[in-house]
């Protein structure tokens, strides 16, 4: 068999696999802090006996695209926007700490603040963030929450932990979703961060652009499997070659 099928096969994997990265982006286009991930390809030499004359292709992820999301004014006043390059710091469904720009905060049936998707939002010390019962909450441009009941002075709750990733020790996305630190430990919490309060960051992926993307992702794996077609063809006809008599 020629071997051209081979190399058309792995560019035609890779070609699936930045696809399947792609969907995800599109699917996440309206998700709150969403950050878009970014797919390449990378040719990988054949190791083996005689020249490396062929290379496989491989898809990686390089990261991820560090532009904020537009702003979406809500005026709810648990909705917080991120400034700058800081993240809000959450308990993560492993029990590990890890970070999200999503700022659309709730308070759970336990009287813990959550986000949206039940994540335990973590204080500056690591520990969550419990709300009395009938408190009104109010959260600061600092990142302090407050509350008030009643007729009572307003009290503070803690400050919502948020990190600020250096290029030391940048952040990286899991399985989840959700990111942490390369070095798999805990942020320092960046007391000079800040938020815009009743507003949301919006998904950075644009729908247009990874449209594109998309098209010319299939594109490039119809290619790839018009290669092996003709890789097929001439095997076929080299059969038929070799059968002849006389």
């Amino acid at each position: 068999m020629d071997r051209l099928i081979y190399t058309a096969m792995t560019g035609a994997n890779a070609a699936e696999q930045r696809q399947a990265v792609i969907a995800n982006n599109l699917a996440n286009a309206s998700t709150n802090g969403f950050r878009a991930e970014i797919a390449a390809f990378r040719s990988v030499p054949l190791r083996g006996d005689g020249a490396t004359t062929r290379v496989f292709a491989l898809t990686t992820t390089t990261g991820y695209k560090d532009t904020a999301g537009p702003i979406q004014y809500t005026g709810r006043n648990l909705d917080a926007m991120a400034q700058g390059q800081a993240w809000f710091g959450v308990q993560a469904l492993d029990g590990t700490e890890a970070y999200t720009r999503n700022g659309a905060f709730e308070v759970s049936q336990q009287g813990n603040l959550i986000t949206g998707n039940g994540l335990t939002v973590l204080s500056d010390g690591g520990a969550p963030i419990t709300v009395p019962p009938g408190a009104s909450i109010t959260l600061g441009s600092d990142g302090i929450i407050t509350a008030k009941v009643g007729n009572q002075p307003a009290n503070s709750l803690g400050h919502i932990k948020m990190v600020t990733p250096t290029t030391e020790d940048p952040l990286k996305r899991g399985d989840d979703g959700l990111f942490r630190s390369t070095s798999g430990d805990p942020l320092p919490a960046d007391a000079t961060a800040r938020v815009q309060t009743g507003a949301l960051e919006g998904s950075n992926v644009n729908s247009i652009e990874t449209m594109v993307q998309m098209i010319q992702g299939a594109r490039q794996y119809e290619a790839q499997m018009r290669l092996m077609q003709s890789a097929e063809s001439n095997d076929k006809s080299a059969t038929q070659l070799l059968s002849l008599q006389g």
